[in-house]
């Protein structure tokens, strides 16, 4: 066979391997969960009313969509446009009588499904040795792609199946996939898709642009440069004139400044039409955002949360739905809130409104080691997004360890693949077993049992 037919093949065990991955985890997730809060279908309640040209409900929603808001003779979901306009799909079929309730359970397990595809092929974005198929490094690229969804808690909180976590879960899901259109299988439109997709289900994530613009002006590991930055095992040419972003230092002189700036400017006009390609639609939908914020509120700021009724009353708000009065609470549920005891087995439980990420996913303290190709960049994802889920004033409500955080899974993919040796090894595997177990029990606890209630 020539090089380029053993490439094809392997390329194609590795699509088989990806999709029996993600078929094997949609069907656990599918069977290993409950959807104890489908009927919470908030978002496909207002895609319903979009496909009949109205922005809300005219009649009074169920009693249990007590999160609906009244306002000028019309019910609104606080969701952004981004998480209804993913609803539409469902709402079509419902319209055509396809389907008789919200399939919360179904989307849950497509969701775990296709984000595990997404991360398992994400695995070639850190080069062969990390994306080959023999026998240790498959087995860790498997476990590095189910540990999202299997060794954390979205297994718990995206098989609520509720309206907020199947958003969270299309965060999780749209993220994965851009990044993975980004780093491995470049395609600047369908990642910057994939982008809205995620941001918007979850606004906060916009934040993330200006990393996914840098991404893209790196070249691909193996391929050639797009701004001239080095990619590690790909240093820059000897004799080539660095520029700002590749030289670390601005102290070449006047000439050298002269011609590392005209460079850069000139490699920026190359690839701007590459980076408007990925802004295309995020930029649509963010200009949408607004006008379908302003219809309902007058303002294109107000996404109408504060509207809900006596959200405005609950303790937690009083200094507003962001603010850094809540950094300490959320610090302490995020980080440091523990499991109460019981006298029956399991012995233990979680709080049902948080507890550490740490204890609910031992395996994230492989985060702080040493190395990996895209650490600086991920961690920067991270710290911010961090940052933003603490200034909101409620750190999550009912729900397993902070389920905010599944937002920040995809970076966290990013570092412990980068960060550790290409194979299967005991301290990894015994990490992710024992976050596997934790999760496992929590999930029963949740959904199958009556032992945590709010």
């Amino acid at each position: 066979m020539t090089e380029d037919e053993l490439l094809k093949a392997r390329d194609s065990r590795n699509l088989w391997i990806a999709l029996g991955v993600s078929l094997f985890a949609a069907t656990a997730f599918y069977f290993s969960t409950r959807a104890t809060l489908h009927d919470l279908d908030y978002t496909n309640q207002i895609a319903s009313a979009l496909l009949h040209g109205q922005l809300g409900l005219r009649e009074k929603p169920p009693d249990w969509l007590n999160e609906m808001i009244p306002w000028e003779g019309r019910y609104y979901s606080a969701f952004p446009l981004g998480a209804v306009l993913s609803m539409l799909p469902v709402a079509l079929l419902s319209s055509a009588g396809l389907i008789q309730s919200f399939p919360g359970h179904v989307l849950a397990a497509l969701i775990a499904g296709l984000s595990v595809y997404f991360f398992f092929r994400l695995a070639k974005a850190f080069g062969d040795d990390y994306c080959n198929l023999k026998t240790k490094s498959l087995a860790r690229r498997i476990m590095l792609a189910l540990f999202p969804i299997f060794g954390t808690w979205t297994w718990c909180n995206l098989g609520f199946s509720g309206a907020w976590q199947v958003a969270l879960g299309l965060a999780l899901l749209g993220q994965a996939a851009a990044l993975y259109f980004t780093l491995v299988r470049r395609s600047p439109f369908v990642a910057g898709a994939f982008f809205a997709l995620a941001f918007g289900n979850r606004t906060e994530l916009l934040i993330t642009l200006p990393l996914y613009f840098y991404l893209l002006s790196r070249p691909l590991p193996g391929a050639g440069r797009a701004l001239g930055l080095p990619t590690p095992g790909n240093p820059p040419e000897a004799g080539r004139p660095k520029t700002f972003a590749s030289s670390g230092s601005h102290s070449d002189g006047p000439t050298g400044a002269a011609v590392g700036w005209k460079k850069l400017k000139r490699e920026l006009q190359e690839n701007t039409p590459m980076l408007l390609r990925f802004v295309s639609l995020p930029a649509a939908l963010a200009l949408a955002t607004t006008a379908y914020n302003f219809a309902r509120f007058h303002s294109i700021f107000d996404f109408g949360y504060l509207h809900i009724p006596e959200v405005r009353d609950e303790p937690w708000y009083q200094h507003g739905l962001f603010s850094i009065h809540a950094i300490p609470w959320n610090i302490y549920t995020m980080l440091f809130q523990g499991y109460e005891s019981i006298d029956y087995f399991p012995y233990i439980r979680p709080n049902g409104f948080g507890c550490s990420i740490f204890l609910a996913s031992p395996f994230l303290c492989l985060l702080f080691r040493q190395g990996g190709r895209y650490k600086v960049v991920a961690w920067l994802a991270i710290s911010v997004l961090t940052l933003v889920l603490w200034l909101h004033g409620n750190p999550g409500s009912w729900q397993f360890s902070y389920r905010y955080a599944m937002i920040l899974l995809p970076w966290m993919f990013l570092v412990l693949t980068g960060n550790g040796p290409a194979k299967l090894c005991v301290p990894e595997l015994s990490l992710f077993s024992l976050s596997v177990a934790i999760n496992a029990i929590a999930m029963w606890q949740f959904l199958w049992t009556d032992q945590i209630q709010p």
